[in-house]
């Protein structure tokens, strides 16, 4: 519920005026919940559901300045490779209409030249009507393809900033002095356009490639930098898992020297509450990025992470570990559930396969008092629990004939778990 309001809030805020618009930042979002109770879904389904650039991070993939890894300010170059993305597709479909009809005179200037050549006009309109009608589709036609077609981004892939050092892992920099060395080498005085390679192909390949052409063509008039570098600062999402990871317990006498704990709490205390990032594609001021902070918190408490990120986290929510109902909710509501997955897979061996409701209860029952007894690891015990049932059935699924049906009744799904029942009973009286 707090992450809709927090995405919700987004949109409200869009419309406020100008003045207001400043001084209204996102409430950040600190999820604390046992695993396997749906933290990291909630993200996935927000990815889906907004059309803004989101990032999902792993907290214990980045070090403290200074050592080896990656620091905190990869999660700002990394929305802005994805905002990038979002920007350049959604003006790609805006411009493919226009593109669309410039590839029909691109086609007809390859096949009868162009059209000021002085051609006559009832020619190039009878090829238009071939073309439209398809009798042209295996015809051959030669085109020039630049090398890079799909890679650039805007003009050409300039302004790219060149950053010397920093984060090896990430390719900007190699990318960016490539496309350096590129441009000082391909010079020469005169200003040419991109190196091109002239292919052979029938109409019905090359209408795609021309539509790639005309289209990156349109895009360089098209400020996608500006656009996309507003599309993250406005309505960038960044999700940050297993925050709990990077929290070391206040008990201990002495300090962990480990590289990612406190040193990577003290880098994400500007980045939270805002800052300007530089990137390749410009200045990034992460002041309204809402950030979404998510743990299990099962070694350390909420209150062992540094008070100043705490306190930029203030809204707080606490989601409880799933139940016998949630569970079988799980296996029911949702439309790729587990159970239809199972029920698709055995039926493109041409066996149908069905559930009884008795034995998914059964099934939902079995996995919480597994989750009560041996670990508690919330709806991912459920895949457990469900292989076990069909391992035999999918291995004799390809003898079966086609035709045949599969029940799985509540006598079946008792029979198969028995073994893992039995055996976590008795490791109660392990010593």
């Amino acid at each position: 519920k707090a992450v809709a309001i927090a995405m919700r809030n987004r949109w409200r805020r869009r419309q406020l005026p100008p003045a207001l618009l400043k001084e209204v930042t996102p409430r950040n979002v600190l999820m604390i919940g046992p695993t396997g109770c749906g933290k990291t879904e909630v993200a996935r389904r927000m990815a889906s559901l907004s059309d803004a650039p989101f990032l999902k991070v792993e907290a214990t993939k980045f070090t403290e300045v200074g050592y080896h890894g990656r620091d905190v300010d990869q999660i700002v170059r990394d929305l802005m490779d994805v905002s990038m993305a979002l920007t350049k597709k959604r003006q790609t479909e805006k411009l493919r209409g226009e593109a669309k009809g410039l590839v029909e005179e691109r086609i007809l200037d390859i096949l009868i030249g162009p059209d000021g050549t002085g051609t006559n006009k009832s020619s190039r309109d009878s090829f238009r009507s071939m073309l439209r009608d398809g009798l042209l589709e295996d015809h051959e036609l030669e085109v020039d393809v630049p090398e890079n077609l799909g890679q650039g981004g805007g003009k050409d892939g300039e302004g790219a900033v060149v950053a010397f050092g920093g984060d090896a892992s990430s390719g900007m920099n190699v990318q960016a002095m490539s496309d350096l060395i590129r441009k000082l080498g391909g010079g020469g005085g005169q200003r040419r356009g991109p190196p091109t390679e002239r292919k052979k192909m029938a109409i019905s390949e090359a209408r795609e490639v021309i539509l790639e052409i005309e289209l990156e063509k349109l895009l360089e008039k098209v400020d996608l930098k500006k656009e996309a570098v507003a599309a993250a600062e406005e309505s960038g999402i960044v999700f940050i898992d297993e925050i709990d990871k990077i929290c070391s317990s206040r008990d201990y006498n002495s300090r962990s020297a480990d590289a990612s704990a406190e040193g990577v709490q003290r880098d994400l205390l500007p980045l939270v509450e805002g800052t300007t990032i530089s990137t390749k594609y410009g200045n990034v001021n992460t002041d309204y990025m809402l950030f979404i902070a998510s743990g299990a918190f099962h070694a350390v408490k909420p209150s062992d992470m540094l008070p100043e990120l705490q306190g930029r986290l203030p809204i707080r929510v606490e989601l409880n570990g799933l139940t016998e109902e949630d569970l079988y909710k799980i296996l029911t509501e949702p439309e790729a559930n587990l159970v239809r997955q199972q029920i698709e897979l055995i039926k493109t061996e041409g066996v149908t396969l069905s559930f009884e409701d008795d034995a998914l209860r059964e099934i939902a029952k079995t996995a919480a008092l597994l989750n009560r007894t041996v670990e508690n690891i919330g709806a991912r015990r459920l895949h457990t629990v469900m292989e076990r049932i069909m391992e035999e059935i999918s291995f004799q699924a390809a003898e079966m004939e086609k035709g045949d049906d599969v029940v799985v009744t509540k006598k079946l799904v008792k029979e198969r778990l028995s073994d893992v029942l039995t055996t976590s009973d008795l490791s109660k009286y392990i010593l």
